[in-house]
């Protein structure tokens, strides 16, 4: 794990996303997809220093999650656990460097649209492989 900086598209938010993960994940939900434009890919980190912060807006986008974004620009910043550990994923397109980081698994992948493949081998869970994992009984958007 290490520290990982990035921005928005216009620069009105920055953030250093502490002990970032070294990989990514991708999600094929439909929320995630109408929010990144195609599958969101992020990575875990333990926290977020934001600077601009009075640019992010936040979308609930469940009862035990909610969305950042940049006000101005629109940039999808941030995913965040509302309950439990609160634990937040960055935006892996709003990183700076991507160097040195690897796909490490895909979530929802019984959601992914045709038309579209990752290359690899990598563990692909499903929507109720996610939310059992998750300890979550229900599914749904997340």
């Amino acid at each position: 794990m290490t520290n990982r900086t990035g921005r928005c598209l216009c620069g009105a938010v920055s953030f250093t996303a502490k002990g970032a993960h070294d990989s990514f994940d991708v999600c094929h939900c439909e929320m995630c997809r109408r929010w990144a434009a195609g599958p969101m890919l992020a990575i875990e980190s333990d926290s977020v220093d934001f600077e601009g912060e009075e640019n992010i807006g936040i979308f609930t986008s469940s009862d035990w999650a909610e969305r950042g974004f940049c006000k101005k620009c629109g940039t999808s910043l941030f995913y965040r656990l509302t309950i439990g550990s609160g634990e937040t994923h960055v935006s892996a397109g709003a990183l700076d460097d991507l160097a040195g980081m690897d796909l490490s698994k895909e979530i929802f992948i019984d959601r992914k649209p045709e038309g579209y493949a990752f290359a690899g081998d990598r563990p692909r869970l499903t929507e109720a492989e996610v939310f059992a994992a998750a300890g979550q009984s229900e599914t749904g958007d997340h």
